[in-house]
């Protein structure tokens, strides 16, 4: 449940996709007809941009846990992630205007001083989504689940390389506390694997990021001395 803050259990599963990957038809997953399944009935379009912060050693990343500024979509402002068990991390808010690019939200900072240990908080890389949403209702018209096919490119400050990484996921989450709907979080992955979907190899955009910047340094041949 989202409290007064914007604080909240996420729960979610995510899928890489290739370009040429079609979403498959969700709507009868629900046990309604149709487009009246679908919340809304066409999908929406957010357009967002997101830069992620961590110390030099990236201490935040080690510990599983996530810290951003995003700019554009519903939920814009600060997001920190902790992790709480598979599949779900506890998400705590602050509002886009509580910090800049030097300065982190005080309420979040407090929640990860046992990680940073004094280490500065900088901003380390910035990720640029298109995002089209479809939003899944049950019989009584409630949001249960959201798939968010994400269209990604990511930049590493002061990362080797020629430039930015990019590439496609599609998320799954958990709008709502029903049991029906970590029942159609299940049905709802199971389709995107059959339509050739794959599980994330990464458990957060940012790591994708480091992920690839990692296997391409690794690939790169060494420079012989003159």
């Amino acid at each position: 449940m989202t409290s007064g803050t914007g604080d909240h259990l996420e729960t979610e599963q995510k899928y890489d996709a290739d370009d040429g990957f079609a979403l498959p038809e969700l709507g009868g997953l629900t046990g309604r007809s149709g487009r009246r399944a679908i919340l809304g009935a066409e999908p929406k379009r957010f357009y967002l941009s997101a830069t992620y912060f961590d110390t030099e050693d990236l201490d935040l990343h080690r510990h599983r846990v996530t810290l951003r500024r995003r700019v554009g979509g519903s939920d814009e402002g600060w997001h920190l992630k902790l992790p709480v068990r598979k599949d779900t991390r506890q998400e705590r808010h602050a509002p886009l205007d509580e910090g800049t690019a030097g300065s982190i939200p005080a309420r979040l900072a407090a929640q990860v001083e046992d990680i940073t240990a004094g280490a500065r908080l900088r901003p380390i890389a910035i990720l640029d989504t298109e995002r089209t949403v479809v939003t899944l209702a049950g019989k009584t018209g409630e949001a249960l689940v959201e798939i968010a096919d994400d269209r990604v490119t990511a930049t590493r400050f002061g990362a080797p390389g020629d430039g930015p990484v990019r590439w496609r996921e599609i998320e799954v989450e958990v709008m709502s506390d029903q049991p029906e709907a970590t029942r159609l979080l299940e049905a709802v992955g199971q389709a995107l694997r059959e339509a050739g979907a794959k599980p994330a190899a990464a458990e957060s955009k940012l790591g994708r990021l480091l992920q690839s910047l990692f296997i391409a340094e690794s690939d790169r041949p060494e420079t012989l001395g003159a």
